[in-house]
């Protein structure tokens, strides 16, 4: 259990689609905007994990032409955020918008976000501690995922929220959307890299 919360711990910390997109709300929006967001990611996050536990998600992405052409639009458009959000200009902005995505955003942002189908199949397939009672384990999991999760979006969030508090130059601003941009390119590559397989 102890190798199952410090694996998860890493894998949800490491700069991903919902990390880096709850800290740009953050530093665009704010943090009422960044909270309402992050409900939403949550719930898509849970969403997704009953997904793979349930196995439809394996059963909808291997249909042969179901699933290539839903991991394709999904990279395709994370693609598209990571452009926006490393051409945004001088000044950090994240995705240039009228309004937040609020709730409906962060459940569709996970939905469509293929580290969180990859996470979650590695962790719910991998790093078994109770072989008698599976569906315990798949309990004490969500419990487990849920507890780490929280605290670690809230810190992205405030990042992204004392990020819009600083005066920073033209150029730095400039400089983090680029790099902001690129981590969600690198984490949409891996994430495509099993499928391509």
């Amino acid at each position: 259990m102890l190798t199952f919360a410090v694996a998860l711990f890493f894998l949800i910390i490491t700069p991903g689609i919902g990390v880096l997109t709850t800290a740009g709300i953050g530093a665009g929006f704010g943090a009422g905007s960044g909270i309402r967001f992050l409900v939403g990611l949550f719930i898509g996050t849970n969403l997704a994990a009953l997904l793979v536990v349930t196995g439809i998600a394996a059963v909808v992405l291997a249909h042969p032409i179901i699933g290539p052409t839903l991991l394709y639009a999904s990279l395709a458009y994370l693609l598209y955020l990571a452009f926006r959000i490393g051409w945004a200009g001088s000044r950090v902005a994240f995705v240039e918008r009228k309004s937040a995505p609020g709730i409906p955003g962060g459940i569709g942002l996970q939905l469509i976000n293929p580290k969180s189908y990859a996470v979650n199949t590695t962790l719910f397939s991998g790093f078994h501690f109770m072989a008698e009672n599976p569906t315990l384990e798949i309990a004490i999991k969500f419990a487990i995922i849920n507890v780490i999760w929280i605290p670690v979006h809230l810190t992205w969030l405030w990042a992204g929220v004392s990020l819009k508090r600083l005066d920073l130059s033209p150029r730095t601003q400039s400089v983090i959307n680029k790099l902001m941009a690129l981590s969600m390119v690198i984490v949409v590559v891996l994430a495509a890299l099993p499928a391509a397989r």
